[in-house]
């Protein structure tokens, strides 16, 4: 089964940028739809973007479209979120996670790295 392994985080000033990376390895990444999601103190975890397996297809959530930008490269077994115009509510702890079929739950998870945003 995968194992992901997330990198990137960090301390950023609003509207700055970061480029989170998931690295895949102990699977073939082409077989898993991915996704990005993150969990702020106190909150519940939200999604924050989605990719099929082929990476046709994505998804974001309402509060980060028009700024930030899920990929893949499958030859590489990586995934990754850029983030611009960053705010401080995108402050969280950011996971990615892989799923064997295009829809239903995750069952592979990394073990998240931290973005703070300053005001």
């Amino acid at each position: 089964q995968v194992q992901l392994v997330e990198s990137g985080g960090g301390l950023v000033q609003t509207g700055g940028s970061l480029r989170l990376s998931c690295a895949a390895s102990g699977g073939t990444l082409s077989r898993y739809a991915m996704g990005w999601f993150r969990q702020a103190p106190g909150k519940e975890r939200e999604t924050v973007a989605v990719i099929t397996r082929s990476g046709g297809s994505a998804y974001y959530a309402d509060s980060v479209k028009g700024r930030f930008t899920i990929s893949r490269d499958n030859a590489k077994s990586t995934l990754s979120l850029q983030m611009n115009s960053l705010k401080p509510e995108d402050t969280a702890a950011y996971y990615c996670a892989a799923r064997l079929t295009e829809v239903g739950r995750y069952d592979f998870w990394g073990q998240g790295t931290q973005v703070t945003v300053s005001s």
